[in-house]
């Protein structure tokens, strides 16, 4: 397949980049966002383009499609990109599985949470039998601020590196093949639990920001997360996290980056041979990210829900004891009178309830 056009579903911060940055790229661009927050568009539509800002300076880009009707964005689009946070995959899905061709690549292009097989699960909730062409990456593509109002985007990382897998991982060679026309930087995981455990955001963000809530609601908005957020005591629970999730991905035989190893691999941090704190504090990418700007962010909501606990059902599949992403979830459902057990992702809402390890490997 000969990518020629992509569409682009969701006009947040990696929306709004990936438009002006594969418009660069000579790709014909169609950019839709849900009608409800069209008013993401309007900036780019009064200047008719995206100004796109990066370490190289800075040029202007038109945009073929700027709209919020789904089918026409998707139209003679090869690759159908979604870059949407997880708690709104179902919501897309279920606008986009009855009108995309089983010849379409559907590309989820974000934090990873076993998106592929829930856009999957909706579709067939609904009656839709396709054989869709889907994957996955673990991370955005992109570090990247995006100002819809003003049609303008701060691009400041290209990831150099990211994990990439299709469902059924069968398929991840003949995806990874048409997707890396558009990107260079994937390389393929052994399957989407693959893609899900080297989701960095549920290890990073929960617990340090958790720890900083009073900081957070102090701040009023004015609160640096990878700047003052993450010190010697707040890097010691994110490793703590971090070795739970490396014991689940051990018990899946996976080979996983650690938290340094990730970062470092991707373009954020500098080396892979400073301590963690300091790779982080002095990162040229993270540094310029404000927030989380409460404590209702994503940071905590969709990181936890979508992401920490998933991971402890992953725990107690594998017969790995998570204490500390346990804790997380905990307190961070005290903090936001949340039940995060009962509302966030397992595997039994994914349909692998009482799977044994083996039996999750060989159903992706």
């Amino acid at each position: 397949m000969n990518v020629t056009r992509v569409a682009i579903l969701g006009a947040g911060n990696g929306g709004i980049t990936a438009a002006a940055d594969l418009k660069a790229k000579g790709f014909e661009i169609a950019l839709f966002e849900m009608p409800e927050f069209g008013g993401n568009l309007e900036g780019i539509r009064r200047r008719g383009g995206i100004l796109l800002q990066d370490t190289k300076g800075e040029a202007f880009y038109e945009v073929d499609v700027v709209t919020t009707d789904l089918e026409e964005a998707i139209r003679g689009a090869q690759i159908v990109m979604l870059t949407v946070p997880g708690f709104a995959i179902e919501l897309f899905a279920g606008q986009l599985a009855p009108l995309v061709s089983e010849e379409q690549v559907i590309l989820l292009n974000g934090a990873a949470a076993m998106g592929c097989v829930r856009f999957v699960n909706k579709a067939r909730e609904l009656g839709i039998q396709k054989e869709f062409k889907i994957a996955e990456t673990n991370s955005l593509t992109y570090g990247t601020r995006a100002f819809p109002e003003e049609a303008r985007v701060e691009l400041s990382l290209r990831v150099k590196k990211l994990f990439f897998a299709a469902y059924p991982h069968e398929n991840s060679k003949e995806l990874l093949e048409v997707c890396s026309q558009i990107y260079n930087c994937f390389v393929l995981a052994d399957n989407i639990w693959h893609t899900t455990l080297e989701n960095g955001n549920p290890e990073v963000h929960p617990g340090p920001s958790l720890l900083n809530a009073g900081r957070i609601d102090y701040s009023e908005g004015e609160f640096w997360l990878y700047r003052e957020g993450i010190t010697e005591h707040t890097v010691k629970v994110l490793r703590a996290i971090e070795r739970e999730r490396m014991a689940i991905g051990q018990a899946f035989e996976f080979q996983l980056e650690d938290a340094v190893q990730s970062r470092a691999r991707r373009g954020y941090f500098r080396s892979e041979e400073e301590d963690l704190q300091t790779l982080f504090n002095t990162s040229e990418v993270f540094t310029q990210i404000k927030g989380p700007h409460s404590v209702r962010s994503r940071y905590f909501t969709e990181d936890i829900s979508n992401g920490l606990v998933l991971w402890s059902d992953l725990g107690k599949a594998s017969g790995v004891p998570t204490p500390n992403i346990d804790a997380v979830i905990v307190l961070g459902g005290s903090l936001l009178d949340t039940d995060f057990y009962r509302d966030g992702l397992n595997l039994q809402k994914l349909g692998f309830e009482g799977f044994t390890v083996r039996k999750l490997i060989e159903s992706v």
